[in-house]
């Protein structure tokens, strides 16, 4: 008897995670159909997308480019009904007939869509960080409300997931009583081992250049200044319902063990493999199930050694402002993605040095009164209010160079 195949909607497929996304639904046209797929900006690979897979629905968030988008899609032949502006990408993330939704819009652009997808309470593959760290407790409330299944796709978050197996690891949001800690991983970007005195003259291209991932530019940031590692921190303590004080980050070069969990009994768990994100989606949209993901298989004699280490706190300070904004709660979660945003922007821009991107979010969360976050407009207000300050400090920090 033959089953029905799950409609995934791809937030963002025209990322890097979109991609990869695309390319596990690729292997398994029995089990899916790509439903939906959206985009910003990058309108000549969204075509592509929607030429191969036939999607039902494409959304572009400009309505001139969406005009002559759809134009085009028609000429081809192709039936796909494009949908324009930031409100139909919630539409097509709680569509009726959508059962899973990958959550990889980068950014606070996410956040609505992924809210919607919780409502609506589908299966939520997040990959999109930001729209938890803004919203935090809120997002987790849509998710139960909802009835929405969460599951991790960074691959931290999905590290830790599948090491807590058993009762009350069924789906993120609730953790067992028996952690002692959890320990994130991160690479160390590609400035772990450059000279202090040199991270003043880096360069975006060189920030973009990681040694071990291949991500966009803004995330590529943000794992040089380990921004992303604290944005996980944050992610981690409400995906599993840990304090701060439970998670911990170590710096691991290889990149092969992605994360661990340390029981009360002295067990530690860890889930090893290759650097490839199509291990965690795979994970997401198969489970409880496993399906095949493309990747190679991890040679543990080639890879030889695996070596750990503590992050430096004082040459990337972001990771102790993350700390300080999740152990604030409220609304500093929001106020440092913001901040974070904005300045990396500027830096990609060349508006903005590398170290001059921590100062300007530290300015800004130390002229922030921490607030509840009890409502959606709490938490966009905060944001707003954060995005200002950033951009009042960049002014600040150019009329002093000028």
């Amino acid at each position: 008897m033959s089953t029905a195949r799950l409609k995934v909607a791809v937030l963002g497929s025209t990322g890097s995670i979109g991609l990869s996304t695309l390319d596990v639904l690729a292997r398994h046209p029995d089990r899916f159909e790509v439903f939906a797929l959206t985009a910003h900006s990058n309108i000549a690979r969204l075509r592509e997308q929607c030429l191969a897979h036939r999607p039902q629905f494409a959304v572009v968030v400009d309505p001139v480019a969406a005009a002559k988008f759809s134009s085009e899609l028609q000429a081809a032949g192709c039936a796909t009904r494009v949908l324009v502006g930031e409100a139909a990408l919630s539409e097509v993330a709680a569509h009726e007939q959508v059962g899973a939704v990958m959550a990889a819009i980068v950014g606070a652009a996410g956040l609505r869509s992924s809210l919607a997808a919780a409502r609506a309470g589908k299966r939520i593959m997040l990959a999109n960080k930001e729209a938890l760290v803004m919203s935090g407790p809120l997002f987790m409330q849509a998710v139960r409300e909802g009835g929405a299944t969460l599951l991790p796709v960074d691959s931290e978050h999905n590290a830790v997931f599948q090491c807590m197996s058993g009762p009350g690891a069924t789906q993120a949001g609730v953790t067992r009583s028996d952690v002692r800690r959890v320990l994130l991983t991160a690479s160390g970007g590609p400035f772990l081992r450059t000279p202090a005195s040199a991270l003043v003259a880096v360069t975006p291209e060189q920030a973009c250049k990681h040694p071990r991932w291949v991500m966009g530019r803004k995330i590529s940031v943000d794992s040089a200044t380990l921004m992303n590692k604290g944005l996980e921190l944050i992610e981690a303590c409400l995906l599993f319902a840990l304090p701060p004080a439970q998670v911990e980050v170590v710096v691991h070069p290889q990149s092969i063990v992605h994360s661990l969990v340390e029981y009360i009994d002295g067990s530690m768990l860890a889930q090893l493999g290759n650097p490839d994100m199509r291990t965690p989606i795979a994970h997401a949209l198969g489970w409880p199930e496993r399906i095949a993901s493309g990747v190679e298989s991890l040679d543990i004699l080639r890879a030889a050694r695996l070596d750990f280490e503590a992050p430096d706190a004082t040459r990337f300070p972001c990771l102790r402002l993350a700390r300080a904004a999740a152990e604030a709660g409220g609304t500093a979660p929001a106020v440092l993605n913001a901040a974070n945003e904005v300045a990396v922007e500027a830096f990609l821009q060349r508006r903005l040095s590398f170290l001059e991107i921590p100062e300007v979010i530290e300015r800004v969360l130390a002229r922030h009164p921490t607030l509840p976050a009890s409502s959606l407009d709490d938490v966009l207000s905060a944001d707003d209010w954060a995005r200002r300050e950033a951009q009042a400090a960049l002014t600040a920090a150019a009329g002093v160079c000028a």
